[in-house]
């Protein structure tokens, strides 16, 4: 009976330290990741600030009048084109998010001269026409993809086309492949609805940012 106040204070406080635990373990997935992909402690530390800074940074590139409305507003979460902005408006915005999907992409242009090409690119092309196949359109919000799949056939096709160099072919592939497959080859499907269109947009903890980390760290 004398020590349940302090087991109180010692449960309380742990709880208070969740949010900040799970953050450090989700950083250290990363890092150990980008420590598997061959880059540097102090590289893998910038590229996981800048991810994190830059997953709140979408990046215009397209944008052009609405011209249809919801049907509803969609309760799912899904992976690909996250709506991260406004459901009204007159206009419809397409951007890429600077952590989840330009970082991910400089990762690859760094990792391909240093990768077995051809390994690339069949792992790439594979994984494209299955993300493709596999990505259904959520009106008004963007693409589902399942998100282990990709990565998951990446690291397959890694070990199956370069098992001596397997970490960076998953790592591209599976960016490359997500980015092409699911939301390049299906913007043109996604509908003129209001609001933004984010690529990457959930940065570290989703999208295409984590599609390369999880096959990495399999790998």
């Amino acid at each position: 009976m004398i020590f349940l106040p302090f087991s109180f204070l010692f449960v309380i406080l742990l709880i208070l330290l969740l949010p900040f635990l799970f953050f450090v373990v989700q950083v250290e997935i990363v890092r150990m990741a980008l420590d598997k992909l061959g880059l540097s402690p102090n590289l893998a530390f910038l590229i996981i600030f800048f991810s994190l800074l830059g997953s709140t940074v979408n990046i215009p590139v397209y944008t052009r009048e609405a011209t249809m409305v919801y049907p509803e507003r969609n309760p799912y979460s899904f992976f690909g084109f996250p709506f991260t902005g406004f459901q009204g408006g007159t206009r419809q915005v397409i951007a890429v998010n600077l952590g989840g999907c330009i970082i991910p992409l400089l990762l690859c242009a760094y990792l391909i001269p240093r990768s077995p090409l051809l390994p690339v690119f069949f792992a790439t092309v594979i994984t494209t026409l299955v993300s493709f196949r596999l990505s259904r359109i959520i009106p008004g919000a963007g693409i589902r993809i399942p998100a282990l799949v990709p990565p998951l056939l990446a690291v397959f096709l890694a070990y199956a086309f370069s098992p001596g160099n397997k970490t960076p072919v998953a790592y591209i592939s599976g960016v490359l492949g997500v980015l092409i497959g699911a939301d390049l080859l299906n913007l043109p499907r996604v509908g003129s609805y209001p609001g933004m269109i984010s690529i990457g947009g959930a940065g570290v903890v989703d999208g295409i940012f984590l599609v390369g980390i999880i096959s990495a760290l399999l790998a």
